[in-house]
């Protein structure tokens, strides 16, 4: 690799870092937020699946601008789009804070403001898959991809770090502090990535979501976010039901947990990225089925270094299942269709974050372990997919190693 593509795929990975170490930055006050304004707790969540199917909606659209208009172009619009819509966000949150107004209105600055956040960040994980995809053959890029995901689990577990360390003068402070820092990635990323105008610009060809070449991936997506969310969704409800954990126990837990992901994610993924010729096939069947051993056991393991053994496994195989995906699609597809088949996937992981944590939290009700027992055969699903799409021959796929980028 030489020394340009090196400086930009660095800051590609630091920009995507602070992305979403500013999203992840709200976790720890959006609750007492919610309560300070004198809300319900559905309405976060309602604040949250608008958030989610803008998300979903606009990914495909950024992902196919980025294949018309280049991709330099269309990230740091969408950056900037994301920056000045968090402050907006941590703005109108400072101002209702200080004299909550009625909550009609309260909810309706929450859902535009956090919805135009989610609208603009669906731009930033699609094209910079896209813009990897566009500078690194298929062997490499499994490679490349773990490092993108290692760089987006490390804002997983950076973001709260900073939301905590803040909130203790203000619940809004980490929000304002948060919004600034996709500034520095947009600096860095401005000066390494080559021009657009240097780039023949071409329309990409119409690439469904049924498109039998993103099979795989789009499933592979729309069932490991699944497990994912469901795992956020539940492990506060599941420290307190199963563990028998007082509440702030409880939340401790949920947060070793969730941290023990990130932090597995960032070591799987560190160590793919310096193997990045396993095939992504066989990433995502082996890691499938890791993950799904990793939820089955959530009923078996009842105590906390239990919860976090099996958060950590369920980490371990989302770690190989999330680069594996990224790779299939880039894989897929040619060089004009790199931004709308990225774009497919970011689509569906907002489809995800839509559905699921209505579906995991009602599965809640009926048995605390369901949500977990329908995770594991969920990816069991998927690991048996992998199997039979190696003999499924009009799924469209390039093979692993052929030259997906041709014109």
């Amino acid at each position: 690799m030489s020394t340009a593509a090196r400086s930009e795929l660095n800051a590609l990975l630091l920009f995507n870092t602070l992305c979403l170490t500013a999203m992840m930055a709200i976790v720890p006050v959006i609750g007492p937020i919610i309560r300070e304004l004198q809300l319900s707790e559905w309405h976060g969540g309602l604040v949250v699946t608008a958030s989610g199917v803008l998300w979903m909606l606009m990914a495909r659209v950024w992902g196919r601008r980025s294949d018309r208009r280049g991709r330099r172009t269309v990230l740091l619009q969408a950056a900037a789009g994301y920056l000045v819509s968090y402050l907006l966000l941590a703005w109108g949150l400072d101002v209702m804070l200080d004299e909550p107004p009625a909550a009609w209105l309260t909810l309706s600055v929450m859902i535009l403001f956090r919805g135009l956040v989610g609208a603009f960040y669906a731009a930033l994980p699609s094209v910079s898959a896209a813009r990897v995809a566009d500078t690194t053959a298929p062997a490499e890029r499994g490679g490349i991809m773990a490092r993108l995901g290692a760089a987006n689990a490390l804002g997983m577990v950076l973001g709260p770090m900073l939301g905590g360390l803040l909130v203790q003068d203000s619940l809004v402070l980490p929000l304002y502090v948060a919004a600034l820092l996709p500034l520095l990635g947009m600096i860095w990323l401005a000066r390494v990535l080559p021009k657009d105008g240097r780039h023949e610009h071409s329309d990409s060809p119409p690439v469904r979501l049924t498109d039998p070449r993103l099979r795989l991936p789009l499933a592979g997506m729309l069932l490991a976010m699944s497990g994912v969310i469901t795992a956020q969704m539940t492990v506060g409800f599941f420290a307190m039901d199963r563990l028998a954990l007082p509440a702030n126990e409880a939340a401790r837990a949920a947060g070793m947990a969730i941290t023990a992901v990130g932090v597995t994610l960032i070591l799987v993924q560190g160590a793919l990225s310096r193997f990045g010729s396993a095939s992504p096939r066989l990433c995502l069947g082996v890691g499938a089925l890791i993950a799904a051993v990793g939820f089955a056991l959530v009923s078996l393991l009842s105590s906390v270094v239990g919860l976090v053994v099996c958060y950590c496994v369920m980490a371990m195989g989302l770690g190989l299942v999330f680069p594996a995906i990224q790779t299939l699609a880039a894989n897929s597809v040619t060089a004009r269709e790199q931004g709308v088949a990225a774009g497919s996937v970011t689509a569906v992981q907002g489809l995800a974050m839509v559905v699921t944590p209505l579906l995991s939290t009602l599965a809640y009700e009926v048995s605390p372990v369901l949500p977990y027992a329908a995770s594991a055969g969920l990816l069991l699903v998927l690991a048996m997919m992998v199997g039979l799409s190696r003999r499924t021959p009009e799924t469209g796929e390039t093979d692993d190693n052929s030259l997906a980028n041709a014109p």
